[in-house]
């Protein structure tokens, strides 16, 4: 926290001098989370006992703006309550730089953009921030766009390292080694359009210790149509390729579709395909979708089963949802059940071929504005899960399965200036 105090005293400082034309806004946020975890992520192992914990996220955002340059930069810390003792020294997690990156606007239309950031498109299925959890997302990236009236085009890249070396050296973060994407938008009235290209390159290491780098290629379209009563997407992406020299094709396939039966009521139905591999199927080619960069959590049920971290490589997932809003004066509800299924075969080693069901999951929310810098949410989930959900994650399937959280989010704005 001292380090924070003279970055943040050092930054104010260094901006306080030559001030013309230019902006300066400082934010923070604070936001603590607890989480009852009872078949979180996975049905819980026999003879196991759920958990809770409380979870914090700590930032502090400067936005700077000077004529046609914009810097941003965003510290962070996140903790789990006592992971360190009261009279600690030192933090376990420290200081994080979240966003670092500096932006010129050379006209109206063109811009590029430079260092840590966030990229965030259409409804974050492929590519997102991952907000939810308390570290997020972000990459290191070159960022060029072009917007003209009711267009956009972002083309980007990234080239990642373990540090300054000399000589080829392995790398070993869980991550791309390389990055290119072109992402295109465009809007028609009501209806929305948009192209993404995304290109993937992973290092890893050949039966003779050589360093080498096979390429996937995600692609695909997603589209909205708007009006006062209808909100409404549909979703199609192909995976083609290589992955650690395995040959790569896969799909996915999502739509939802919205209704706003009243101003405080809305009703949606949806449903989510990707594509997965049967589990007695012996071959290399990997056909499971995998959504890479996506904001997993805000899919396929909040209790996390499938691809937070999970569930690749598997037999894919079908969803089916409904979704249910309910909005009054300062308070939000929702209620999403969710049906799964496997569109692969899901075969045990004695050759008896399993039902496709996996299981149901209801997830319950609320919010509540309580200040104009304060919200509080929360919401129970519950997984009734199958024998075939049994098989794949293990576990017990007729043990209780349940998630409940409740979160306090804290956004004041402390400082702005304008000349």
């Amino acid at each position: 926290m001292k380090k924070l105090k003279v970055i943040v005293l050092l930054a104010l400082v260094t901006l306080s001098f030559n001030l013309q034309a230019q902006e300066l806004d400082v934010n923070l946020q604070v936001r603590p989370r607890f989480e009852y975890r009872n078949g979180y992520k996975t049905l819980l192992p026999v003879g196991q006992e759920g958990t809770s914990q409380v979870s914090q996220r700590s930032r502090i955002n400067f936005n700077f703006k000077q004529e046609d340059l914009t810097v941003k930069l965003t510290l962070q810390n996140t903790r789990t309550w006592g992971d360190v003792p009261t009279n600690a020294a030192a933090d376990k997690n420290g200081v994080a730089v979240f966003e670092a990156w500096a932006q010129y606007n050379f006209t109206e239309k063109w811009s590029a953009r430079m260092g840590r950031q966030v990229l965030s498109y259409d409804n974050q299925r492929i590519m997102g921030e991952q907000d939810w959890g308390q570290q997020a997302q972000s990459h290191d990236a070159f960022l060029v766009t072009f917007h003209p009236k009711n267009h956009q085009l972002d083309l980007g890249a990234a080239y990642n390292s373990t540090a300054e070396n000399v000589i080829q050296t392995p790398y070993t973060v869980a991550n791309y080694k390389t990055l290119q994407f072109a992402w295109y938008h465009t809007t028609f009235e009501k209806l929305g359009a948009s192209l993404l290209l995304l290109n993937t390159g992973y290092e890893y290491a050949n039966t003779d210790a050589k360093l080498l780098v096979d390429y996937k290629q995600t692609f695909g379209t997603y589209l909205t149509y708007k009006t006062t009563k209808i909100d409404s997407n549909l979703g199609f992406y192909g995976q083609t390729g290589k992955s650690t020299d395995r040959e790569v094709s896969a799909w996915y396939a999502g739509a939802n579709f919205g209704y706003n039966i009243t101003d405080a009521f809305k009703a949606g139905l949806g449903y989510e395909f990707l594509s997965g591999k049967d589990t007695n199927d012996g071959s290399t080619v990997i056909k499971s979708f995998n959504p890479i960069f996506g904001t997993n959590h805000g899919f396929n049920g909040y209790m996390d089963y499938f691809y937070v971290g999970n569930h690749l490589n598997s037999v894919g997932l079908q969803d089916a949802y409904l979704k249910l809003n309910y909005n009054v004066n300062k308070w939000q509800f929702a209620l999403i059940p969710h049906v799964f299924s496997a569109p692969a075969k899901v075969v045990t080693p004695l050759n008896e071929e399993l039902d496709s069901y996996l299981g149901t999951e209801v997830d319950v929310t609320f919010g509540y504005n309580f200040k104009k810098d304060i919200t509080v949410s929360g919401g129970y989930s519950q997984m009734f899960g199958s024998e075939t959900l049994e098989f794949l994650k293990a576990g017990d399937a007729g043990h209780t399965n349940n998630w409940a959280w409740l979160m306090i989010s804290v956004n004041p704005r402390i400082f702005t200036w304008k000349k």
